[in-house]
């Protein structure tokens, strides 16, 4: 198998990916910042070696805090982990499948983080592999549960069933006529939230959004499934009737914007990481729309957003490069991609 992100169902519809995240702690061992170092290592080994009876043939361990900077930013550009996990400094340990589309952190903000990742608009069946891996897991090792409120977390607003669920979603349209803005209050109220690319506290990048659920007590997984599920396709049909209306009025500015952002992507020399995103998803709505007259890029466009970030860069070239050096290492990736 293949990463979600090289899978052509990622570059199908404002949908590019569908993700599940399972919290679990093991009853045994305290919560959080309340767990001694000793504790802890003898939780993450417990835990590790559940994991392993669960899938040995499915997941390798890494050692991330072992591994150097710009690996670890590779990490985090990929959402294989969160920035809170290179944060800690309690043992840990990260446990992948060989196509990363699952994984699993040991000692996070919970003792044991599942994670599942599919392309495009797959959540059941990223729920699926997620909960496989969890009942595996809970074959060997006993949750914390509460028959009133469910699984238990360090975080109140996981408790219940442990479950975030996200789309993560392209929304040019909307964007550009300020569309989200009314769309927020309203989604916002049934439990929903919409976050940057790299998820809470962080801005968009590319039009790129994740939408995902808010609270998980009181509701069934599939409750929270649907619900998620209903509210992506309201505003899906926002983004689509946006761009009804700015093919309706600026068809031909829009069509004049995306060649411009396809031209810049071909001949540019220098170029942020910002500018790359926004001319990316020009590039994305032109396809979409059918304005762009370009053969697709062999890459799926949200592969080359990743590969164009930091940690990628300087992974390529085998080196730390500071920003005048990447803007330019950039500039080149791009040109021999739209060229």
């Amino acid at each position: 198998m293949t990463p979600w992100y090289q899978d052509s169902q990622s570059d199908q519809s404002q949908i590019l990916s569908s993700r599940v995240r399972l919290a679990r702690n093991i009853k045994k061992y305290r919560f959080g910042q309340k767990l001694t170092p000793e504790d802890a290592s003898l939780m993450v080994q417990e835990a590790q070696d559940a994991v392993s009876r669960a899938g040995a043939r499915m997941f390798h361990q890494m050692d991330i805090t072992a591994l150097g900077e710009t690996e670890q930013k590779v990490f985090i550009e990929k959402h294989i982990v969160s920035p809170e996990f290179l944060k800690g400094t309690l043992p840990q340990s990260l446990l992948i499948s060989d196509d990363q589309n699952i994984s699993v952190m040991l000692n996070e903000e919970d003792h044991i983080r599942i994670q599942s990742v599919q392309p495009g608009d797959m959540l059941a069946q990223a729920l699926e592999k997620a909960n496989q891996i969890d009942d595996l897991i809970e074959e060997s090792v006993e949750f914390a549960f509460h028959p009133e409120f469910g699984y238990l977390t360090a975080c109140p607003t996981n408790t219940g069933t442990g479950l975030r669920a996200s789309f993560m979603i392209h929304l040019p349209c909307l964007e550009r006529s300020d569309g989200l803005k009314k769309l927020l209050p309203t989604i916002n109220r049934v439990g929903i939230t919409l976050r940057g690319l790299y998820g809470e506290g962080t801005a968009p990048m590319g039009s790129i959004y994740q939408i995902s659920n808010q609270t998980t007590l009181g509701k069934s997984e599939e409750e929270i499934i649907q619900g998620l599920q209903n509210v992506t396709n309201t505003v899906i049909e926002k983004e689509k009737s946006a761009m009804d209306k700015l093919m309706s009025a600026h068809r031909d500015d829009t069509e004049n914007t995306i060649y411009r952002a396809y031209g810049t992507l071909a001949y540019s020399r220098k170029m942020t990481a910002k500018e790359a995103m926004d001319m990316l998803s020009l590039v994305r709505l032109g396809y979409m729309a059918d304005l762009l007259d370009k053969p697709k890029p062999i890459k799926q466009i949200y592969q080359i957003m990743m590969e164009i970030q930091p940690g990628h860069l300087m992974r390529l070239a085998g080196r730390e490069m500071n920003e005048a050096e990447r803007d330019s290492a950039r500039a080149k990736y791009l040109r021999e991609i739209f060229s």
